[in-house]
């Protein structure tokens, strides 16, 4: 079955790492309905010691807490089983919601830095709250109780790196203009007789061509913000990934 998540990835986009809350969340997001459920059993063992109507009043009202508790809960669980925190080659994922769906990301180019923090339950069950910030040190997101928290936030990080290494990578050197070709030796020309008249000579049938102009060098950081408005291009399709690689190794070149 393919899950939501897994239609909103791009061409040449692959899932690292994926995850959810975890568990703990739903004890404390159902702490009101499992407080309902418990209070309706409690009530009808209590009302097995009072008699007639009231038992019958009891029973009905016991009844109404188990029913309304058990569709608190499914609602929670299910939520919960239909949550995707996904960590790709190119981006962080969250998608939330059963039928009405809620999606955000974030380009791994454009993350700046992620605050994890773990109290002592949560390094003992391996959960934390994670923010992700952008360069200008803001949270643009933020995951309440992940599970396994600290391998998503050195995932996403290793998954940031890889990209700038790929984004960095010099291409192979282009091969050399090929040389003109070596003029041919002809016989020497007889020098005209002291009678005849002087000829002018013959201009070469082909003239050098130009050099082709030179692109003007750009600075890493110049090289780096284009590429990265070019994946901005490429992953909303306004460009295809043949375009995008040309222009990544024309600009790459360029350093």
């Amino acid at each position: 079955m393919t899950r939501y998540a897994d239609t909103l990835l791009a061409d040449g986009e692959r899932v690292v790492l994926r995850t959810r809350q975890h568990w703990l969340a739903t004890l404390i997001d159902g702490r009101y309905p499992w407080l309902l459920l418990i209070a309706s059993l409690v009530l009808l063992v209590v009302s097995q010691a009072v008699g007639e109507p009231v038992r019958t009043w009891v029973g009905w009202l016991v009844l109404i807490g188990v029913v309304i508790s058990l569709l608190w809960l499914g609602r929670i669980y299910w939520n919960w089983w239909a949550e995707d925190y996904l960590v790709t080659n190119r981006r962080v994922i969250k998608v939330e919601g059963i039928v009405n769906k809620h999606t955000a990301d974030s380009s791994l180019e454009k993350i700046n830095d992620a605050v994890l923090d773990q109290n002592l339950f949560g390094r003992m069950l391996n959960y934390g709250d994670l923010d992700i910030l952008t360069a200008t040190d803001q949270a643009v997101d933020r995951y309440r109780m992940l599970d396994a928290a600290p391998a998503f936030k050195r995932t996403m990080l290793n998954q940031k790196s890889a990209l700038e290494q790929e984004y960095a990578r010099p291409m192979m050197p282009s091969p050399p203009l090929r040389a003109a070709a070596p003029e041919r030796l002809t016989e020497p020309t007889p020098r005209p007789s002291s009678a005849a008249a002087p000829s002018i000579a013959e201009a070469p049938s082909t003239a050098a061509a130009p050099p082709a102009p030179s692109r003007p060098p750009m600075t890493a950081d110049e090289v780096t913000r284009t590429l990265a408005s070019l994946a901005d291009l490429r992953d909303r399709g306004a460009i295809s990934d043949e375009e995008y690689e040309h222009k990544k190794g024309d600009l790459l070149a360029r350093l």
